[in-house]
C-alpha cells in the first residue's frame, strides 16, 4: 500500500506544479497598463533579481562547505550518504520556491494595479491568481521532493520502511539553512528601505507613502519581494517539507510490530493527507471573489470564503482516507487531523482579530495615537504581549487532544505520532492559506506604482483596500506558520530523541528531569535563543536602514530639483545599499543558528540538546506572536488613521502612527516570521548531528 500512496502524493504535487503554470498564465495574459507603468515594474523586478543572484551567490559557498562537512561525516559512518545530496537538493527547492513566487510577484504588481483601473475584484483576482503560484509552487516542489526520495529509497535502493525514515530525518535540513537565509535577508533589506524611506520622506520631507520623488521608493518595492515573497517561499517550503517528515519518522515507530497496520502505510500517511489537501486547495481558490466595495470586511469574507471551506472540505475527506489506511480502531488519526484544522484556523481568527482595523484592539492603538508617538508604540507592546495567550493556549489544546486521540496516554509513540498528524493537517491547506498570504505584497506594490505612475485616485483607493486586507492576511499567515512551527518542533524533537536512542543504543542514558544540570542549562540556553536571535536581526534592519536614511538626506540636499518633481532621484544607489547590507547583516544569525546545536551537544550531550530544543521552542513560539502581531497591529492602525479617522493623512496622529509602524515593521517582517525558522533549524541540525554528540560530548 505505500507504494500507492507515495505514488499517489507524486501525482498530487505535480497537479499542484501545473495548476501553478496555468495560474500564472492567467496573471501574464492580463495587459501591464501604460509605459510608465511598464518602466516601474521592470524596475522593481531588475532590482528584485539581482538581490538574489547576489545572494545565491554567497549560499552556494555555505553549501559547498555544508557538503564538505556532512560528506566527512558520512564517511566517518556518522551519517548515511543520502544526507549530503539531500540538504543541497532541499535547498535548492526551497530556494526555487521563492524564487518562483517572486518572478511571479515582480510580473504581476502593475498587471494588479492596471486590473483595478477596471475593477476591485479584477485587482483582487490578479493579485490572489499570482499569490496561488507561489502557494501551489511550494506545496508541489515540497511534496515532490519527499515522495520521489521515498520511492528512490524504497524502489530505487532497497531500503525498508526503517531505514528510509531513519535517513528522511536529516533531509529537512537543507531547506531549513536556505529559509533562514532567505527570510532573514530578505528581511532585513524589506525593512531597511521601509523604515529608510518612511523616516525621511513620510516623517521628515512630509510627501506621500510610494512618491516617486523618494530616492528610497524602489528599494522599498523591491523589498516586499525579496522579503515578503521570496523569503516567505522558502519559509513556508521549509516548514511543509519538515512537518511532513517528522509525521513520516514518527509513524514507523508508532506501528512498528502493530497487529492490523503497517507501518509502512503509517509513514506514507502524511504524504497522503498533503496531496489530498492540495486537490482541495486548488477547487477552494474558485471561491475567492468579492463585489466592489473597498470595506474591509467584503474584502476578508472573500478570501476567507477559500480558506475556510478549504479546512472543511479536507476534514471531510480525511475520514475515508483514515478508515481506508489505519481502520476504526485508529480514528482518533482522524481526530488529530481536526485538531490541527482547528487550531489553524483558530490562530488564524485571533490573529486576525489583534492586527485587523475592523477590530476593537488595533482601533484603540489607532485612538492611542492622539497622545503621542510614545503612547502607541507602548500601546502596540503590550498589544503584541497580550495577543501570546490565545494561541498558546490553542496550541496546548490541540497538543494534548491530538496526543490523547491517538492513544498517547497508554503508547506515547501513538500520542507523538497524532501531534505530527496535527501538523501536517494545520498545513494540508498551505496551498491556499498561502496564496492568501502572498497576494499581500503584489497589492502592496500595486498600490506603489499607481501612486508613481499618477493613476485616478479611485485606483489607489482600490490598491490600499487590497493591500490593507494583504497586512491582515500576512499577519494571519504568519501566526498560522509559527503555530504549524510549534507543533512540529516537538515532533522534531521526539524524532531527535529516536535518533539518539538509534545510534546509541544501550548506551544511551536519558535523564529529562530538569534537576539534570545538562538539562536545565540546556533550557535557559534555548530559552535565551530566540531573543539573541531577535536581538541580531533588528539591530542588523536598524544599522542597514541608517545608511539608507543618510542615503535619502543626501539626495535630497544635492540633487536640486527633486522636491518639485524637476529632477529624477537616484534609486539604484538605494536599492544597491539595500542589498550590500542585508547580504552582509544574514550571515551571523544563520550562523549563530547552526552552531549553537552542536556546540550545545558536545559540551552537554544530548541530554541538554533536548533541554536547549524545548527552551527555544517555548520563547521562540511565543517571542514570534508577540512580535509579528504588534507589527500587524502597528501597520494597520496607521492605515485605519490615513483612512480618515483621527485627523487622516498628514495630521499629528498620522505621524505618531507612522512612528510606531516604522518600529512594527522589523517586528512582524523580519524578527518575528525568521524565529519560527529558528526553532525548526535547531531540531534539524540536531539530528544531523546526533551522532557525532552520541560519541563526543564532555557532559
Amino acid at each position: 500500500m505505500d507504494n500507492t500512496l507515495a505514488l499517489v502524493a507524486l501525482g498530487g504535487s505535480v497537479l499542484a506544479l501545473l495548476f501553478a503554470v496555468v495560474k500564472a498564465k492567467g496573471v501574464l495574459a492580463f495587459d501591464e497598463g501604460s509605459d510608465r507603468m511598464k518602466k516601474l515594474s521592470q524596475s522593481i523586478r531588475t532590482g528584485a533579481m539581482a538581490y538574489l543572484s547576489r545572494q545565491y551567490k554567497i549560499l552556494v559557498i555555505f553549501f559547498v562547505a555544508m557538503f564538505v562537512v556532512l560528506g566527512v561525516m558520512a564517511a566517518l559512518g556518522l551519517l548515511t550518504w543520502f544526507v549530503p545530496v539531500a540538504f543541497v537538493v532541499g535547498g535548492v527547492l526551497s530556494g526555487l520556491s521563492g524564487y518562483v513566487g517572486m518572478s511571479i510577484a515582480t510580473r504581476a504588481n502593475a498587471r494588479t494595479a492596471n486590473a483595478c483601473q477596471t475593477g476591485l475584484n479584477k485587482g483582487l483576482q490578479i493579485a490572489f491568481s499570482a499569490g496561488s503560484v507561489m502557494g501551489f509552487t511550494v506545496v508541489g516542489l515540497g511534496l515532490l521532493y519527499i515522495s520521489v526520495w521515498y520511492l528512490v529509497l524504497k524502489m530505487g535502493f532497497g531500503l525498508n520502511a526503517e531505514q528510509i525514515t531513519s535517513a528522511m530525518l536529516t533531509f529537512g535540513m537543507g531547506a531549513s539553512a536556505m529559509a533562514l537565509f532567505a527570510r532573514v535577508g530578505g528581511g532585513i533589506y524589506t525593512k531597511a528601505a521601509d523604515v529608510g524611506a518612511d523616516l525621511v520622506g513620510k516623517v521628515e520631507a512630509g510627501i506621500p507613502e510610494d512618491d516617486p520623488r523618494n530616492p528610497a521608493v524602489i528599494a522599498d518595492n523591491v523589498g516586499d519581494n525579496v522579503g515578503d515573497v521570496a523569503g516567505m517561499g522558502a519559509d513556508l517550503y521549509e516548514s511543509y517539507v519538515g512537518s511532513i517528515i517528522s509525521a513520516c519518522a514518527l509513524g514507523f515507530t508508532a506501528f512498528n510490530g502493530h497487529a492490523s497496520v503497517a507501518p509502512e502505510a503509517a509513514v506514507a500517511f502524511p504524504m497522503l493527507l498533503a496531496a489530498i489537501g492540495i486537490v482541495c486547495s486548488m477547487v477552494c481558490t474558485f471561491l475567492v471573489k468579492t463585489g466592489e466595495s473597498t470595506e474591509q470586511t467584503m474584502l476578508l469574507k472573500a478570501l476567507s470564503r477559500g480558506t475556510n471551506t478549504s479546512a472543511i472540505v479536507i476534514a471531510v475527506v480525511a475520514f475515508p482516507l483514515v478508515y481506508m489506511v489505519f481502520g476504526m480502531e485508529n480514528v482518533g488519526i482522524y481526530l488529530a487531523i481536526i485538531s490541527g484544522l482547528l487550531a489553524g484556523v483558530l490562530i488564524g481568527h485571533f490573529t486576525e482579530y489583534y492586527t485587523s482595523d475592523t477590530y476593537k484592539p488595533t482601533r484603540d492603538l489607532a485612538a492611542e495615537s492622539q497622545t503621542g508617538s510614545a503612547t502607541i508604540i507602548i500601546g502596540g507592546i503590550g498589544l503584541g504581549m497580550l495577543s501570546t495567550m490565545a494561541p498558546i493556549i490553542i496550541i496546548a489544546i490541540c497538543i494534548m487532544c491530538s496526543f490523547g486521540f491517538t492513544g498517547g496516554f497508554a503508547n506515547a509513540n501513538m500520542g507523538l505520532y497524532g501531534i505530527a498528524i496535527a501538523a501536517v493537517g494545520m498545513l494540508s491547506t498551505l496551498g491556499i492559506t498561502l496564496a492568501t498570504d502572498a497576494y499581500g505584497p503584489i497589492a502592496d506594490n500595486a498600490g506603489g506604482i499607481a501612486e508613481m505612475a499618477g493613476l485616478d485616485p479611485e485606483v489607489r483607493e482600490r490598491t490600499d483596500a487590497l493591500d490593507s486586507l494583504g497586512n491582515t492576511t500576512a499577519a494571519t499567515g504568519k501566526g498560522f506558520a509559527i503555530g504549524s512551527a510549534a507543533l512540529t518542533a516537538l515532533a522534531l524533537i521526539a524524532s531527535y530523541v529516536q535518533k539518539i536512542q538509534e545510534v546509541g543504543g544501550e548506551a544511551v542514558a536519558l535523564d529529562l528531569s530538569v534537576m539534570n544540570p545538562p538539562v536545565l542549562v540546556g533550557i535557559f540556553i534555548g530559552a535565551c535563543l530566540p531573543f539573541i536571535f531577535a536581538a541580531l536581526t533588528m539591530n542588523s534592519v536598524g544599522r542597514a536602514a541608517q545608511s539608507i536614511v543618510m542615503e535619502v538626506r543626501r539626495q535630497f540636499k544635492e540633487i536640486k530639483g527633486i522636491m518639485e518633481g524637476k529632477a529624477d532621484p537616484d534609486y539604484a544607489t538605494c536599492v544597491d545599499l539595500c542589498t550590500r547590507a542585508s547580504l552582509h547583516e544574514m550571515v551571523m544569525p544563520t550562523v549563530l543558528a547552526i552552531i549553537t546545536p552542536v556546540a550545545v551537544g558536545l559540551i552537554l550531550g544530548y541530554n541538554g540538546v533536548i533541554g536547549m530544543l524545548t527552551g527555544s521552542t517555548a520563547t521562540g513560539f511565543l517571542l514570534a506572536i508577540f512580535m509579528s502581531n504588534s507589527g500587524g497591529a502597528w501597520d494597520n492602525a496607521k492605515k485605519h488613521i490615513e483612512a480618515g479617522n483621527f485627523g487622516g493623512k498628514g495630521s499629528d496622529c498620522h505621524k505618531a502612527a507612522v512612528v510606531g509602524d516604522t518600529v512594527g515593521d522589523p517586528f512582524k517582517d523580519t524578527s518575528g516570521p525568521s524565529i519560527n525558522i529558528l526553532i525548526k533549524l535547531l531540531s534539524m541540525v540536531s539530528i544531523v548531528f546526533a551522532a557525532l554528540v552520541v560519541n563526543f560530548h564532555i557532559f
